[in-house]
């Protein structure tokens, strides 16, 4: 999606941060079947690169990655007027006290353990998503 895209109507755009391209792909359908347009980034350097172009809503943050872990991009991330306060998920296998401590301190606000469950998902995005009118 370009910035040109994102600047259009629809739904709420949603920065989605994974190195798998086979998990990302599965993501992109998950949240394109809630209404959500997807910005894809393969690792926290894209990621970083991607957030400066503006209108994104929220940012799902794999926390392991090549070349930018999510821990680095987030901090990263919030170091920008534009994107410090768009709500940044971490998104990992790890789900442990220490992990999700770590992703608290650079500034997430919530933790999706994988697999991801629907479910799950979508509660997390009218939770974290702008309301859009319907109408």
């Amino acid at each position: 999606m370009t910035q040109g895209e994102m600047a259009k109507g629809g739904g709420p755009v949603v920065m989605l941060v994974e190195d798998f391209r086979d998990t990302r792909e599965m993501m992109r359908l998950m949240l394109e079947t809630q209404g959500c347009r997807v910005v894809e980034a393969a690792n926290g350097q894209e990621a970083i690169e991607l957030s400066q172009r503006g209108g994104l809503d929220l940012v799902l943050m794999d926390l392991n990655m090549p070349v930018l872990d999510g821990f680095n991009a987030t901090l990263r991330i919030r170091e920008y007027e534009r994107t410090r306060d768009v709500p940044v998920v971490a998104v990992t296998a790890f789900d442990s006290a220490e992990s999700r401590a770590a992703a608290g301190a650079v500034g997430c606000c919530d933790y999706v353990v994988k697999p991801i469950d629907l479910d799950n998902l979508s509660t997390l995005l009218k939770k974290l998503l702008p309301q859009r009118d319907s109408h």
